[in-house]
């Protein structure tokens, strides 16, 4: 919840309250001529904060609209309302695993509370600009290169809640937060991109053996099958010379009998 400090009715005191109605009495003599420094108009997107003799007057800023206020003990103070976005500049950040990035980012935030952005802080768009660079620079010191990489989104919400959570007393509501670039450094680039392709290549090697492995089983079966039967491989024999024939015309093909070649074997 906000802290600030609010006027109440017997806050101003004695001389406070003189004052006061010295004023309402000033204003009332010189009326219509001090109607001009009485009226005041904010925008549908403006509040105004009311400071009567350095004291809050209320609970609620006022507006949007006109309004009234006392010439010479009351001045105000206009808040804008719109969300506001800014860049975060980059910053060197050291990661867990001792990895040096450069990381931006843009931070979207608006003004929920008009009374706590004027009294609890000197400039609350500033200090929420500072605080946004030191949060980056927290959050992504706990996080590897691989996290920073893959988790933007985890890391974003965390900057988020971490911000609103610092400045809710400020009267400020972080909307979004979002991380825009990471930069490596040339030859950490270089370097994983050797990585990747190492990586790549000895997944194409452990492929290809696999292929290798499960052909070789398949010849192992299709030769016990052909094993087992003469004419079968008298077949695949006669295919083989098919298929040599309808490529290579030109080829000479002497067809030489299984049973010679046995019989020569078993001398």
């Amino acid at each position: 919840m906000s802290l600030y400090l609010v006027a109440d009715n017997g806050s101003l005191g004695c001389v406070g309250w003189f004052i006061v109605i010295l004023s309402g009495m000033f204003t009332l003599l010189l009326f219509p001529f001090t109607i001009w420094f009485c009226l005041k108009i904010v925008q549908e997107y403006e509040r105004a904060v009311i400071f009567r003799l350095g004291r809050i007057t209320d609970r609620k800023a006022k507006g949007p609209g006109i309004f009234f206020i006392l010439p010479c003990t009351d001045s105000i103070v206009k808040v804008d309302l719109r969300t506001v976005s800014f860049d975060i500049p980059p910053q060197e950040i050291l990661t867990k695993d001792s990895v040096t990035v450069s990381v931006d980012g843009v931070v979207y935030f608006r003004v929920s509370d008009p009374i706590a952005s004027v009294a609890n802080v000197s400039n609350a768009d500033s200090s929420t600009r500072l605080l946004a660079q030191t949060t980056l620079r927290n959050v992504l010191g706990t996080k590897n290169l691989a996290e920073l990489l893959s988790d933007r989104e985890g890391i974003a919400h965390s900057m988020q809640f971490n911000l609103d959570e610092a400045t809710d007393n400020w009267g400020i509501k972080v909307e979004r937060v979002e991380i825009k670039d990471v930069k490596l450094p040339q030859q950490l680039q270089r370097a994983m991109a050797a990585e990747a392709e190492a990586t790549r290549e000895a997944r194409a090697k452990v492929i290809a053996a696999e292929g290798e492995m499960n052909a070789s089983r398949a010849l192992k079966e299709a030769s016990i099958v052909i094993s087992e039967s003469p004419s079968g491989l008298q077949l695949r024999y006669l295919q083989t010379l098919s298929t040599i024939a309808a490529e290579k015309n030109s080829t000479i093909i002497f067809p030489l009998p299984m049973d010679i070649i046995s019989h020569f074997m078993k001398k």
